[in-house]
């Protein structure tokens, strides 16, 4: 795919009060690295149509436009052709439904043919000069909404909403045996196996990490039991929710790494079901949903086979 002369990304704004520009800009997240970027790697701070500095002084009503540089793309992203289920998509945010045994990023088990190659083939098609910012990242086996912001600024502040845990992340997973109560906490540090460098297990010195559990339903397959959960996520760390269900005992059907059972489903069993949020530049409350895919439907007891009446639904 051959790229075209780069279309500048921007940001606009209206001053609500009088007020010197650098101070309004850090009023509206812009970061030092973003704001060095457009001050020197060919950005533009245009008030009122003419170009100013951050020593500017704002009048009431003006407007005011940030006109980011083209971002430099790491070699190990290479545009692909691909299909791509899309929720939503504005200038500053775009949200789709990953399928399992999709990568979200390039790896080196995953160099091509992940969600990242292919929404920046769409951003080549579409002129839009910017790496792939994932904000929700999932793991190969898992489905469900993944969030990707549409430059480095719109990447920071959704990153400090994640800091901030104002970032709802919620998911629907199938686990081994059945789990008697009805909502808890699981509070447990996660750090690094050792030797290991992909598996996660609970240690003292782990980083702290905190999974809501709603148990919503049981189903039983010859003689063995089994347990419908939908988690809400307060902390990111790498496989979170299947390292928590391993450490009570009740792992993921079909993860093996984590002793999950294999014989219902050939991955594991968790989908991210829906993402709520602050948009980054409207600061409106969105939400966005995934349908389970087919291979956890067929998991489901037949009176909870009904797409519409099955929500993520947590009290408080």
């Amino acid at each position: 795919m051959k790229k075209s002369n780069p279309t500048p990304l921007l940001l606009k704004f209206i001053a609500e009060e009088q007020i010197l520009l650098r101070d309004f800009l850090k009023l509206k997240g812009l970061s030092k690295r973003a704001l060095t970027a457009v001050k020197f790697e060919g950005g533009r701070i245009i008030v009122n149509g003419e170009e100013r500095t951050v020593r500017w002084m704002l009048e009431q009503g003006d407007q005011v436009i940030i006109e980011f540089p083209p971002e430099e793309v790491g070699e190990g992203l290479v545009p692909e052709l691909g299909e791509l289920s899309i929720l939503a998509e504005d200038d500053s945010i775009l949200v789709v439904e990953k399928p399992a045994g999709q990568g979200t990023i390039p790896s080196r088990n995953h160099p091509n043919g992940t969600l990242a190659n292919i929404i920046f083939g769409k951003y080549v098609i579409d002129q839009h000069f910017a790496t792939v910012h994932v904000v929700t990242r999932l793991d190969t086996d898992t489905s469900g909404v993944v969030c990707i912001a549409k430059n480095r600024h719109i990447h920071h502040l959704m990153s400090t909403q994640m800091q901030q845990t104002r970032f709802d992340r919620r998911y629907i997973a199938f686990v081994s045996g059945w789990i008697l109560e009805d909502t808890f906490t699981i509070e447990m540090p996660i750090g690094r196996k050792d030797g290991s460098i992909i598996e996660r297990i609970v240690r003292p010195d782990g980083q702290y990490a905190r999974t809501d559990v709603l148990v919503t339903g049981h189903f039983e397959i010859d003689g063995s039991r089994y347990t419908i959960v939908q988690l809400q996520l307060h902390t990111g760390r790498t496989h979170q929710i299947r390292v928590h269900m391993e450490y009570i005992g009740h792992p993921l059907l079909g993860d093996d790494l984590y002793g999950g059972p294999c014989h219902l489903i050939s991955r594991q069993a968790l989908h991210c079901r829906s993402i709520s949020f602050k948009h980054p530049t409207t600061s409106k409350n969105v939400s966005f949903e995934s349908e389970l895919p087919q291979d956890l439907l067929k998991l489901l007891p037949m009176e909870m086979k009904s797409q519409e009446g099955y929500k993520v639904n947590f009290s408080g």
